[in-house]
């Protein structure tokens, strides 16, 4: 009997053609708020720097250059009070996405005895899906305090993201760090969404020092430089020099240019300010027409999505509703996890012309 091998799931997003289909009917088209991908530009300095060539020649560092690393330290610092050495504890990746789903293969390799990764039962699926290409058990988790030991043995790392994608949730960062260090597991934290956070200031793990731990944060919501692939992680030496050095040999290399580009981006705040602004406003702006709709959505901690109850707990049900009645494209809450199947997530990043469109449709 010979096995069929690994199948790859389809990718959640490309569920969403029939909820697509029906949102495209209305005048106007599909408002697509089920993809966190910005929408607005990057402040043009950030594309001068991209645009500028002196950098495409030659194969780019691997872990950022010198000045990237130093920029990203700064950055840390200033925004999110923690001290790292650019020259020991950082390193840039191609994009975050990247570093997320290959992280444990290379763990597995550097302690072949453990076999598992925990992650957030409710969160972004790459989570799960970059141990489940390593081979590895994914064992979800609802509380970090409820982990049993024999998980915890087993664990290659775990991950926190906070601001959590999709829920907004903050997690306790010193609980997460001591926890890991209690138990010899490496804690990752995403927090890709640090600077969009809403109740009390950004913050990172970073801050209860290195030991054991490592942040990973990306430009892409940032400076909404997403499509330019370009992020760091930084934290406990050790796995920062490991990391640095097996990802050269698999030529993880962000792009000369791209690395330029993010050295200007990473030493300018008030874009970001800006951008804040809107993303607070446009969640405000679809919490009151996701009620004129019948639908009550709390205000997120943190992130710009919307994690809304479906009606009866179903979120597919909830999802046809809103693109016949409204146009509107949301994904159901089954694609970060099965113990969100009762909710719809709703991301804040069209532009706001767009969700006026949704306004007139809904009357509100």
């Amino acid at each position: 009997m010979t096995s069929t091998g690994f199948e790859p799931p389809p990718y959640p997003y490309e569920r969403l053609s029939e909820i697509t289909a029906l949102a495209d009917r209305h005048e106007g088209g599909a408002v697509d708020l089920s993809i966190g991908t910005p929408c607005d530009p990057p402040p043009p300095a950030v594309l001068a720097a991209l645009a500028a060539g002196d950098t495409a020649r030659g194969y780019p560092p691997s872990i950022g250059t010198k000045a990237l690393r130093a920029a990203a330290a700064r950055w840390l610092e200033r925004r999110l009070g923690a001290h790292v050495d650019p020259e020991t504890e950082l390193a840039a990746c191609v994009g975050t996405k990247e570093f997320v789903a290959s992280l444990p293969q290379y763990l597995k390799l550097r302690t072949p005895g453990r076999d598992t990764v925990l992650y957030p039962a409710i969160s972004y699926p790459t989570y799960e899906m970059g141990a489940t290409l390593a081979g590895l058990r994914a064992v979800p988790y609802l509380r970090l305090a409820d982990v049993t030991d024999a998980d915890a043995e087993r664990a290659l790392a775990v991950w926190v993201n906070s601001p959590a994608n999709p829920s907004g949730e903050l997690s306790d960062l010193a609980f997460a760090a001591e926890w890991g260090r209690a138990r010899g597991v490496p804690v990752v934290s995403d927090e890709c969404y640090a600077e969009f956070t809403w109740a009390g200031r950004p913050t990172t793990i970073l801050r209860e020092g290195v030991e054991g731990v490592l942040a990973v944060h990306s430009l892409s919501k940032r400076d909404n430089f997403a499509g330019a692939r370009i992020g760091f992680y930084a934290g406990d030496p050790a796995l920062v020099h490991y990391l640095r050095e097996v990802r050269k040999h698999a030529g993880l290399m962000p792009p000369g240019p791209v690395q330029a580009a993010a050295v200007v981006a990473l030493g300018e705040d008030a874009h970001v300010d800006v951008q804040r602004t809107r993303y607070l406003s446009r969640l405000e702006r679809l919490q009151r027409l996701l009620g004129a709709l019948g639908y009550e959505a709390a205000m997120p901690d943190g992130a710009f999505y919307l994690w809304v109850p479906a009606p009866g707990g179903d979120a597919w049900a909830a999802a046809r509703d809103l693109a016949e009645r409204a146009g509107v494209v949301v994904s159901p809450g089954e694609f970060y996890g099965v113990e969100g199947a009762g909710y719809f997530r709703v991301a804040a990043v069209q532009p706001d012309d767009r969700i006026e469109i949704v306004a007139r449709r809904v009357g509100a």
